[in-house]
């Protein structure tokens, strides 16, 4: 049952599949989610204190966790702080592009709507899909490796057992309520918040010696930092690793999907995004500095992708917390689990968004009585499959190939909101509105939407020069081309 202060909008025309008219741009001021989402209703039941979350949650995952180890040891110190300092500007860049269209059109399909209003039906229908593409693919893997660590613990309980039982917990999070997915969302992306926290409040207690560290009868300061020089393997790996980086600041853009449930997005969406990143930022630059200055490079990335050699495990042992390696079990678990709970979330509210626009069969579009697209949610879940089966059938390369397959159509998602956001503004002014009249506007345009896009595109042709990546992007270009392909054949010349 839907919570009492929960607040729906009625259904209403959508938007024409074709270019905005400089009038209509003028009019979109005032133009409401209604006017734009067609079919039932969808609650309004986020708070601010949601969004805030959910992004962050998005955001901070195995990427922080376990894949920084990785960009430390290639990058260097130095070059890993920069690295992700670039990578939360580019964020940054990104999230305000995002706030300035979420908050004039909060609607669900965002920025497939987005792109489809602004540059063009055919590469919104794309951008739909492909937005639902990264998080399915990654879906059954989050699965999979929560009940790999679940065994850890547990050895002899079946891995089918724990995949079964997360995969059924996040399913029943999606479905019950709106209001119940954002909660759950709270509380789960509450856990990692606090643990970087205490990470990064011991780790600096450490570096200034208020704290004895293992190996140092002194404060060991920030020397580690730059005892091999300050890029000791040069400067191309700060660029090199920016994909990694890029997709570990993933998440972040959930706000704009979560707006189209959020109420009073025109005061909510603006906060939230600005709490969001600016948090994200300290968050994972106070981490990775806390990191470089307490251990070596070198051993940072020792296989790093293993709980017990996480950095996070080895700066908590040699701090001397007691069950280090059980409490980022924990951690990570609750933080697969998280990115989990939220793909399916933004997931089936794109394939609602599609089917409210007749792309997809009106079933899709088809709500429970507390406004959650069941029928999306359901085949959302089997597309997790091939995820949920790389423990069995190569699993390395699987798994790298859904990964390279999510990070890359993230990036090409980023670029389109920051050309969407590029075209919106420029037509807001031609139609004789001012920047002022926004209700939010992001700062330093045309340079914002230009640098975001530029940078973004810059990290796709770094993955092209990845080799264990060249199979996802591959993979995801033959995806897009079908996306256009099926909408022209399709969709073109009917009217939406």
């Amino acid at each position: 049952m839907s919570n009492n202060n929960e607040k729906t909008f009625p259904s209403g025309q959508a938007l024409s599949g074709q270019y905005v008219s400089q009038q209509d741009v003028a009019s979109l001021s005032e133009t409401s989610s209604a006017e734009i989402e067609v079919g039932k209703p969808l609650k309004r039941a986020m708070t601010k204190r949601h969004l805030v979350m959910i992004s962050l949650g998005g955001a901070i995952g195995t990427g922080l966790f376990l894949g920084s180890g990785d960009v430390i040891s290639q990058a260097g110190p130095v070059g890993a702080i920069l690295s992700y300092l670039l990578g939360g500007v580019i964020a940054y860049m990104v999230m305000l592009c995002l706030g300035e269209l979420a908050v004039q059109m909060p609607v669900s399909g965002s920025f497939g709507e987005y792109a489809r209003t602004y540059i063009g039906p055919g590469t919104g229908y794309m951008i739909t899909w492909l937005y639902w593409l990264t998080w399915t693919a990654t879906l059954g893997t989050e699965f999979t490796a929560a009940a790999l660590l679940m065994q850890e613990w547990f050895p002899s309980i079946s891995m089918w057992t724990w995949t079964l039982l997360f995969a059924g917990l996040v399913f029943s999070l999606n479905v019950s309520s709106t209001r119940l997915f954002a909660e759950s969302e709270f509380w789960l992306s509450l856990v990692k918040v606090l643990t970087i926290i205490c990470f990064i409040g011991l780790g600096l207690a450490a570096i200034f010696g208020f704290i004895s560290y293992h190996g140092h009868e002194s404060a060991p300061l920030f020397s580690k930092l730059t005892e091999h020089g300050w890029f000791p393997n040069g400067i191309f790996p700060i660029f090199a690793t920016m994909l990694i980086v890029n997709f570990a600041f993933s998440g972040t853009e959930l706000i704009g999907v979560a707006a189209g449930e959020a109420e009073e997005p025109a005061k909510t969406v603006p906060k939230a995004i600005n709490a969001a990143i600016w948090r994200l930022l300290i968050f994972f630059v106070g981490t990775i500095v806390v990191i470089c200055a307490l251990l070596p490079y070198e051993m940072a990335g020792i296989n790093a992708n293993s709980v017990s050699n996480s950095p996070f495990v080895t700066v908590f042992n040699y701090i001397g917390i007691p069950y280090a390696e059980d409490i980022i079990r924990f951690v990570i678990i609750t933080a697969l689990l998280s990115a989990a709970n939220s793909g399916l979330f933004a997931a089936s509210r794109m394939m609602w968004s599609l089917s409210a626009k007749n792309q997809l069969p009106k079933v899709f579009s088809k709500l429970t009585r507390s406004g959650t697209p069941i029928i999306a949610i359901i085949v959302t879940m089997f597309g997790a499959i091939p995820g949920l089966l790389s423990e069995h059938f190569a699993p390395e390369t699987i798994f790298k190939n859904l990964l390279g397959v999510a990070a890359f159509t993230m990036v090409v998602v980023w670029i389109s909101i920051c050309v969407s956001q590029f075209n919106f503004r420029r037509q807001w002014i031609k139609s004789g509105k001012t920047v002022k009249d926004l209700k939010f506007a992001a700062p330093l345009f045309p340079l914002t939407p230009i640098l975001g896009g530029v940078f973004c595109v810059i990290t796709c042709i770094s993955m092209v020069t990845d080799p264990s990546m060249q199979v996802g992007f591959v993979c995801c270009v033959l995806f897009i081309i079908a996306c256009y392909a099926s909408y022209n054949i399709f969709y073109k010349n009917k009217a939406v």
